[in-house]
């Protein structure tokens, strides 16, 4: 085999692919995505018009036409046959985009349950962490304790000062205002 004919895929330091048949290949996406668009169109009123009119117009042409321009006479039975043919295409058509939104929700399902259990980690987590600023906040003096510890050595401060005032000058009375 000339070098200019190897394939470059192939290697020496790497085993061949005994299992695969080499024939043509398809890429399933694409065909997913086909099997989608023709379900949703399938499913949209717009093909249900269009199918009406198209079944309308095929029994009004074979019920009113000469008999000898009538493709389908009166039991309709190639009718009947393209129905069925359409019918048997649309419904693995449909099954197929079924499956592919399944894959989809169980990979969005399987998204939301991480992010809520990320979520929940993050939340308990937040939790001890509030529990511990509580029993630390606990032995810490508030801004409302310090402020009553305050008013009461301002008044006890008072009351000093106004027992010294009385005990000096009994006549004069309080000098601070009571």
């Amino acid at each position: 085999m000339s070098p200019s004919r190897r394939r470059p895929e192939l290697r020496m330091d790497q085993p061949l692919d005994r299992g695969r048949l080499r024939g043509p290949s398809y890429d399933p996406e694409q065909w997913g995505r086909l099997s989608e668009r023709i379900a949703r169109f399938i499913g949209s009123w717009k093909f249900i018009a269009w199918m009406t009119v198209v079944i309308v117009s095929w029994l009004l042409w074979n019920i009113f036409a000469p008999d000898d321009l009538k493709p389908d006479p009166y039991p309709f039975i190639f009718l009947t046959l393209l129905l069925s043919l359409q019918a048997s295409y649309a419904a693995p058509l449909i099954l197929l985009a079924q499956n592919r939104q399944a894959d989809r929700d169980k990979v969005q399902y399987l998204e939301d349950r991480e992010m809520t259990d990320r979520l929940v980690a993050d939340t308990e987590y937040l939790a001890r962490e509030i529990a511990a600023l509580r029993m630390a906040l606990g032995e810490v003096a508030t801004r409302d304790y310090l402020r009553a510890e305050l008013r009461d050595l301002a008044d006890e401060i008072a009351d000093r000062i106004r027992d010294e005032d009385v005990s000096r000058d009994p006549e004069a009375g309080p000098s601070i205002g009571a």
